[in-house]
């Protein structure tokens, strides 16, 4: 993808800008660029740049700024600011976020007032920075591809959220990009840094409750309705860049219930919830059953509901697939409350990894030791830390972009399967579907020029 890059800031007009702020603000020149000191820095700093402001970001901010050694220097949002999101009374996008970000630098200081951290409309400026070393990509998941692939080329390390992907090709393409240039990448699939979801899947990879033979994945029900058929298009409202936020995906006309939160409900910019929980409760499964490198072979519709033709929102009402893996166990995943839930079913017993605790039968299992020469997981206490640590090491953070691609893969499988409402081969070590032209179509999608892979 080409980018163009308009009102780009030299490194040494941002470098003077940072340390005659830093000197106005605490008095000491600290926040100087890591950067400037090579990637073996002595204060170890990492200037992260936001690609979103919108709803996730009030988790995914709070959580990086609360480490000394990350500097949020950029935000950059489509939306200059606006309520609309999951909740009436959230007031986001990238000035708000913004001002967020200066304020807790202010207050950490002791000061009134802070000012270091640029606010943009267009992610081709964030990245043109060659002060920031990493991103985080907090969009609607149809710009998670062109995005990390254009981050990557520019020499940034990504932390993007979950669902990695819109589409199966998708992460292939953002696969190739992270390993060409050499880039750490963690997907936003915080649950592998629950320690009770690890100790879950450490049970079952270890034989606790016999050979694994089924498991059921539960996904949310839809807490939006949109506008039914005979919809009207809308105004665009004033400060907000609709054909940005649009960007690879096909033009078409506004309405309020299109953007912001809810994107997630439509099928150009997201996967429904199949995506959206499933990406946690699929993500634990594809852990505990051992097969983060490859997926099922068989995936069926088992009657998933839809919102009736011609309405906005076109993602399932109801989730409900079958999948089959090569090794005979069996994933089921269906809307069910609670929100999100993963359960494992032995032949000597179950383990369910729920929304915020672990069940087990038998429940002595739950005082089970994992033993030194047992299988161990990856460990992680903070999924934001875990890349932070992972950015100085260099080495793979706990959800690299493989195995955020497989996760995703097996809830796009899903769909792909509901949406045709029959069974469909799988070959998961070519990535096609085995004599299903169909199929095989909605593999990929086209981008809307000049955007592409």
């Amino acid at each position: 993808m080409k980018a163009r890059v308009t009102d780009r800031p030299t490194r040494r007009r941002f470098l003077k800008k940072t340390a005659q702020t830093a000197a106005a603000v605490f008095g000491v020149p600290h926040l100087v660029p890591g950067s400037v000191f090579g990637a073996h820095a002595p204060s170890g700093r990492i200037n992260l740049g936001f690609i979103g402001a919108g709803n996730q970001s009030r988790v995914d901010v709070p959580a990086f700024l609360r480490h000394d050694d990350v500097q949020v220097v950029a935000v950059c949002d489509v939306n200059t600011g606006s309520h609309g999101y999951s909740h009436p009374k959230h007031y986001l996008g990238r000035e708000p976020v913004r001002k967020q970000v200066e304020a807790y630098y202010a207050a950490k200081a002791g000061l009134g007032k802070y000012r270091g951290c640029d606010a943009y409309n267009d992610f081709r400026q964030l990245l043109a920075r060659d002060d920031v070393d990493a991103v985080a990509i907090v969009t609607p998941d149809h710009w998670h591809a062109a995005m990390t692939v254009m981050a990557a080329k520019a020499g940034k390390d990504i932390y993007c959220q979950k669902p990695m992907t819109l589409t199966i090709a998708d992460g292939q393409e953002m696969i190739k990009a992270v390993r060409q240039y050499k880039r750490v990448f963690q997907t936003g699939s915080q649950y592998r840094s629950k320690r009770f979801v690890r100790f879950g899947c450490e049970l079952v990879r270890n034989g606790r409750i016999g050979r694994l033979k089924k498991i059921t994945t539960l996904v949310a029900k839809n807490n939006m309705v949109g506008p039914g058929p005979g919809w009207k298009p809308m105004p665009v409202p004033e400060g907000f860049g609709y054909d940005m936020w649009l960007g690879p995906a096909r033009e078409v006309p506004y309405h309020k219930d299109r953007c912001l939160y809810r994107f997630r409900f439509i099928r150009d910019y997201s996967g429904g919830q199949t995506t959206n929980f499933g990406a946690h409760s699929n993500d634990i499964a594809q852990w505990g059953c051992g097969t983060d490198d490859t997926g099922p072979v068989e995936i069926e519709d088992l009657g998933a509901e839809w919102p009736p033709r011609g309405s906005l929102f076109n993602t399932a009402t109801r989730v409900h697939f079958r999948a089959r893996y090569a090794n005979g166990v069996e994933l089921t995943c269906l809307t069910k409350a609670p929100w999100m839930g993963t359960r494992f079913e032995g032949t000597q017993g179950w383990i369910d990894c729920g929304w915020k605790k672990l069940t087990t039968h038998p429940k002595s299992l739950k005082k089970s030791k994992i033993a030194p020469g047992e299988l161990h997981l990856p460990r992680s206490s903070d999924h934001y830390r875990n890349f932070l640590d992972s950015v100085k090491s260099r080495e793979d953070p706990i959800s690299p972009v493989e195995i955020g691609h497989r996760t995703a893969s097996l809830c796009h499988l899903g769909n792909i399967a509901m949406l045709l409402g029959r069974k469909v081969q799988w070959d998961p070590d070519r990535e096609q579907f085995v004599n299903d032209d169909e199929a095989n179509r909605m593999v990929s999608r086209p981008m809307r020029p000049p955007w592409h892979l």
